[in-house]
């Protein structure tokens, strides 16, 4: 027999090793379809499961919105072969779920891209699970311990948002890998205040006016610093939420927080816009990357009076109590001339698909029009509103149940724009004066955060407006 030279023993002793690891997953016998799980480090840190390798990607990231039709396409698979009977049904559904998971674990979002303006969480799309968070800064904090908390926090962020697990890590998602994790951080109105920058604030950062329709909890709403957590694990969410609530420790005060959540990517057949707790399809006819005056309408532009904000933008957040045993008293009929919109598909009453535009001049036989004069669509279209649009970006939740039995469950609704005042206060007004939607709603807390462009690589968010 032949010599083998240092290189092929090493190919071989590789080549054994890989087939007795995956004899011993298999319980001793040959490997058929090779699942693609995630696992821990020595360490202890999650390192994200990589692909399959029949295509040499391996280390290959997949956006989410190839990863809902692959694990879409999975799961509808899964569905026939498994109603068909038999172990074939039961074999296929085993080698499915765990690629499904672990390649919706690996997914990534990054802190900070080499020329990207943005914080990663606005145009990010929707994740499964989402934490809302305002803190108030401790008594006798300044400008100097407000910059040391948002350095800190900016490095968890990135830590975690990379799958790594930050300094004194709790274990909470010691097995999975990022799950989409974003981060982002904005500024409240008092905060300016608190750290002797007032002349720093952005007039678009004034107080929204009062609605006749609200209800405010003043203990739920503003704040002098938010963050939004959003990822596609709930434990991943968790541990973000947990680990940026530690590191405020002695230097911000948790002033409320709101837990949501969303369908999650891969739960439908194909990926679509996902629905709200009142069945309606929620997003259609939002503002798209793609259209030519997106950056204008909802990021901040580089004539702004406040150097520090250019590149950024601007966050509403309203907590939305949706009074479902009413609502779901009306007839699918009534619910729809309500919306504007069908509950089926989204398309507008007057035809077409989710996409199709509304006829807002269409009348029916009777002379009125298809879609009624308030139907929550029409009032809020940009067409009604004289272009404004802004970005919305919403989670839904469920706290429970009130003493009466409803459900304490709807919207915290989010939204993105350049200007407040042009977008998401022009909308509002018009709705608080006569949507049909309005009497099923209940607006229970109200925010509105500055929100700062991305931080440099090496930098920390907000550095321009704390050191400049």
């Amino acid at each position: 027999m032949s010599k083998q030279t240092p290189r092929k023993q090493t190919a071989a002793k590789q080549a054994a090793a890989k087939q007795a690891t995956a004899k011993q997953a298999t319980g001793g016998k040959n490997p058929g379809t090779r699942p693609g799980t995630g696992s821990a480090g020595a360490g202890g840190g999650r390192i994200p499961a990589p692909a399959p390798e029949a295509d040499g990607a391996a280390a290959k990231e997949f956006t989410r919105r190839r990863l809902l039709g692959t694990v879409g396409a999975a799961g509808a698979a899964g569905l026939v072969v498994g109603g068909a009977g038999g172990a074939a049904g039961v074999s296929a559904a085993q080698d499915d779920a765990p690629k499904s998971l672990s390649t919706l674990g690996s997914t990534r979002v990054p802190f900070r891209t080499a020329g990207a303006e943005h914080q990663a969480g606005i145009t990010t799309p929707l994740q499964a699970k989402g934490h809302l968070v305002a803190f108030d800064l401790a008594p006798g904090s300044d400008r100097k311990a407000a910059a040391a908390l948002l350095r800190r926090w900016s490095r968890t962020a990135e830590e975690l948002m990379a799958g790594r697990a930050p300094d004194a890590d709790t274990g909470v998602a010691l097995d999975a890998g990022p799950s989409s994790l974003t981060v982002t951080f904005g500024f409240g109105h008092s905060f300016f205040g608190r750290t002797g920058l007032t002349k720093r604030r952005p007039l678009e950062l004034d107080p929204l006016p009062d609605f006749s329709a609200d209800a405010l909890d003043p203990k739920s709403s503003n704040g002098d610093l938010w963050i939004q957590i959003g990822a596609d694990d709930a434990l991943v969410a968790f541990h973000a939420l947990r680990a940026l609530q530690k590191d405020a420790a002695g230097r911000a005060r948790l002033r409320w927080q709101m837990n949501g959540f969303n369908r999650t990517p891969g739960a439908t057949a194909h990926p679509m816009t996902t629905r709200n707790l009142m069945g309606q399809i929620d997003g259609t006819n939002n503002p798209k990357p793609s259209d030519q005056d997106f950056d204008e309408r909802i990021f901040v532009g580089r004539d702004a009076d406040q150097a520090w904000m250019r590149g950024g933008s601007y966050a509403v957040v309203r907590r939305i109590r949706m009074l479902l045993d009413d609502w779901e008293k009306r007839s699918r009929h009534d619910q729809e001339r309500v919306i504007g919109r069908r509950k089926d598909n989204g398309a507008p009453l007057t035809g077409g698909s989710e996409g199709t535009p509304m006829r807002l001049d269409a009348n029916g036989p009777d002379g009125l029009p298809v879609i009624p004069a308030n139907a929550h669509a029409r009032i809020a279209a940009p067409e009604s509103n004289q272009g404004a649009a802004m970005l919305r970006r919403p989670f839904s939740y469920h706290d429970g149940f009130r003493e009466d039995g409803a459900p304490d469950a709807g919207l915290l609704f989010i939204c993105w724009q350049a200007d407040p005042l042009r977008a998401f206060t022009q909308v509002q007004r018009k709705l608080d004066r006569g949507d049909a939607l309005s009497p099923f709603l209940r607006h229970e807390a109200s925010g509105l955060f500055a929100v700062p462009p991305a931080a440099e690589p090496g930098d920390y968010v907000g550095r321009p407006l704390l050191e400049g």
